[in-house]
């Protein structure tokens, strides 16, 4: 598990647009989804709010957890986060997703992505 350093930390709240979060099924067939209910907790996980995953949701529970956030910036540079995913339904990553996700979604639950390495195009930030 690593940090993400403060240059990662402040690229994630300059970033721009959507999100992409990228999963692994059991038999390999990766799962990439665009997200905008997106936050972090700490300086260990970048979390998405599950409101309406489906295959994903399949992938985080069955699979090896293995997981990627990509973002770019405003300025146009790209990060990668790689690492392990978890599902709370519970709990304070759970409440604190539930704090900042807008109302008029569900809400079911936090995919929180557990920090493993990050990339800013080729160069290993973390």
């Amino acid at each position: 598990m690593a940090k993400m350093t403060e240059q990662v930390k402040q690229a994630w709240q300059d970033r721009e647009g959507p999100a992409i979060l990228a999963t692994v099924s059991p038999e390999g067939v990766p799962n990439i989804i665009y997200v905008t209910c997106v936050g972090s907790y700490g300086d260990e996980r970048l979390v998405v709010a599950d409101n309406y995953f489906d295959k994903t949701r399949k992938n985080i529970l069955a699979s090896g957890k293995a997981g990627a956030i990509l973002f770019q910036t405003k300025e146009g540079k790209a990060y990668q986060v790689k690492g392990t995913l978890e599902y709370h339904t519970e709990g304070e990553i759970f409440d604190d997703m539930k704090r900042w996700n807008p109302a008029k979604h569900p809400g079911h639950a936090a995919a929180a992505l557990l920090v493993g390495s990050v990339y800013c195009g080729a160069e290993k930030i973390c």
